[in-house]
């Protein structure tokens, strides 16, 4: 199946070309990625830029997030070991879940990297970033900040209406927990970074300066 690009669906209207457009169209879908439209919304308010068989959901579906075609490591990949661990963190949650991926021939102890996610919770991108990170000889764990209220849902609209729901402190707070698990593991060197996306990328900087 071909993706079109944005400008690709929309013509010039209004005095407006196709490029600034198409802009437009992908400020309303970062919206809508970060909460502040659902997806109703975002398909009344994208109707406008609908053209001839082309819909509104027809846009919404070629914007929205295609894991399989992302995804660069497969799950079964067995130059690396996966598993999903749970980490204790007694002082917030009790524990956080995520996605553990070293090396299946490591020698010796391994630097880590902890992958934390936007804002709709462990989803397979950030599991396929951890086994990247594992192909270049890290280990990584990417826990997910919706472990109190289930996990996440297999799905990201789910995820970000999940996400609603955590205590957002607690949550930090447990990520620091995997922080620490990670580098404290007796394989690893002590020596870890932290990556993250979207809202993740706010919480990488608070988890790396847990102080």
């Amino acid at each position: 199946m071909l993706v079109r690009r944005p400008e690709q669906y929309y013509g010039a209207s209004g005095g407006r070309g196709p490029a600034a457009a198409a802009q437009e169209l992908l400020d309303l879908f970062d919206l809508y990625v970060h909460g502040d439209l659902d997806r109703r919304d975002f398909l009344e308010r994208a109707k406008k830029f609908a053209t001839g068989t082309v819909t509104a959901l027809a846009l919404w579906e070629s914007l929205r997030a295609n894991y399989a075609w992302a995804e660069q490591v497969p799950k079964d990949d067995n130059r690396l070991k996966t598993e999903y661990q749970t980490v204790p963190s007694p002082d917030e949650n009790g524990s956080i879940r995520g996605y553990f991926v070293r090396p299946a021939k490591a020698a010796g102890k391994l630097p880590g990297v902890l992958v934390v996610h936007e804002n709709r919770g462990l989803n397979p991108y950030n599991e396929d970033v951890a086994r990247r990170l594992g192909m270049e000889n890290f280990m990584a764990f990417a826990p997910d900040g919706l472990t109190s209220v289930g996990g996440y849902p297999g799905d990201d609209e789910k995820g970000g209406k999940a996400l609603q729901q955590v205590d957002r402190q607690k949550m930090l707070l447990d990520f620091v927990a995997a922080a620490r698990w990670l580098k404290t593991r007796p394989d690893c060197t002590g020596k870890i970074g932290v990556v993250g996306f979207c809202f993740g990328g706010e919480a990488s900087r608070i988890t790396s300066r847990p102080e």
